[in-house]
């Protein structure tokens, strides 16, 4: 088990912190690291949420930073280097610089590692897989915990024999002649890999798990070092629901930024918060949450708008000096209104379902 690193990036968000909570309750064998990229542009309130998730966990969350050595904080500083090219939508260098580049260079580096990813059961996306071949990337959270990559050489025609020979090996009966049928089908529009994946874990995902961790022993991947892995025969889904659970029965609760404030707006009530961990200029934040900014963390909102200059903005259809015009803010405020009465069946106490449509943007290295 040792002879590779198990880590686990913290980004201040709400399922990062539920899977650390997750892989302590039930799986405290693995020798697990934790590190946060720290930008030195997060709210203070991600700051005491760490602090609060590290007493739980009883291990340090290692704090990294980019650019080593520079007198300015990271983001200050390869924003200079970008000649003041304010990152977005187009050029995430701040996610590549900041997030990315100093994870797999300074804190795993040539060290086989399996790093541990917050993607829930509930969310159709595959999250961040590193191209580095001594970094593999497992989804716990998921049905599915494998990653892309590792699916698509497990699937390929060449290893089709080996596969149905390990699903003998590994089941019996009508199950293995079912699961030998499926991996010996040729892929098609209809039967796409996807599908077969599906059936597959449908005919057991313990199975299906077993069976691709013996696939890796004869590929160049981090787990093909391991004699066993725990989480093969785990075949728990944890949605958004349980990320709430798992937080609040812990006791390590929201980071605080998930609060809903209420404001009040032409007689009407209603509540906003942040919705993501991350820089608090963060350009995939919509434009309500640029409101509460601006009401909640008045120094913040009039740092970030000071990096708007020589043209460059963090929204491109809007100024931040825009923005905050009395009369913006209210439209603004009343589409949130509007939005929010579409919401108000959600089982969420903290009404993140408002602000939904963008959570699943962005990098998961950052606010997941």
């Amino acid at each position: 088990m040792n002879e590779i690193q198990h880590v686990l990036g913290i980004s201040g968000g709400k399922d990062s912190a539920a899977l650390a909570v997750y892989l302590t309750l039930h799986y405290p064998q693995l020798p697990m690291q934790y590190y946060f990229m720290d930008t030195g542009k997060e709210l203070d309130e991600t700051y005491t949420f760490i602090d609060n998730l590290e007493v739980f966990l009883g291990k340090q969350i290692t704090r990294l930073q980019a650019a080593k050595g520079s007198p300015m904080d990271p983001f200050d500083h390869y924003l200079t280097l970008y000649g003041n090219y304010l990152p977005s939508v187009q050029a995430r260098w701040c996610t590549r610089k900041l997030k990315l580049e100093p994870f797999e260079q300074f804190f795993v580096g040539d060290v086989p590692a399996i790093s541990y990813v917050a993607i829930r059961g509930d969310e159709d996306r595959e999250g961040y897989i590193s191209h580095k071949p001594n970094i593999q990337t497992i989804f716990p959270f998921r049905r599915n915990i494998w990653s892309k990559d590792v699916l698509t050489k497990v699937f390929a025609p060449e290893h089709r024999i080996a596969l149905a020979d390990l699903y003998g090996e590994v089941v019996g009966g009508a199950t293995r002649a079912a699961a030998q049928e499926l991996v010996n089908r040729p892929a098609t529009v209809q039967f796409t890999q996807a599908r077969r994946l599906t059936l597959l874990l449908d005919l057991g995902v313990a199975t299906f798990n077993h069976v691709v961790f013996g696939a890796l022993k004869q590929m160049n991947y981090p787990m093909s070092r391991l004699d066993d892995f725990p989480l093969l025969d785990n075949e728990d889904v944890v949605d958004r629901d349980g990320v709430f659970r798992l937080l609040d029965e812990s006791g390590v609760g929201m980071p605080q930024y998930y609060e809903p404030i209420e404001f009040e707006h032409k007689g009407q009530k209603g509540l906003y918060n942040r919705s993501r961990s991350g820089c608090y200029f963060c350009f995939f934040q919509q434009k309500i949450e640029w409101v509460w900014l601006y009401e909640q963390h008045p120094e913040r909102f009039t740092q970030a708008m000071a990096y708007e200059k020589d043209g460059y903005t963090w929204m491109d259809d809007e100024s931040l000096a825009d923005l905050i015009q009395p009369e913006r803010i209210s439209a603004i405020k009343e589409q949130h209104l509007r939005t929010s009465a579409q919401a108000t069946k959600t089982k969420s106490a903290y009404l993140l379902d408002v602000l939904d449509e963008s959570e699943g943007e962005g990098c998961a290295a950052c606010f997941i």
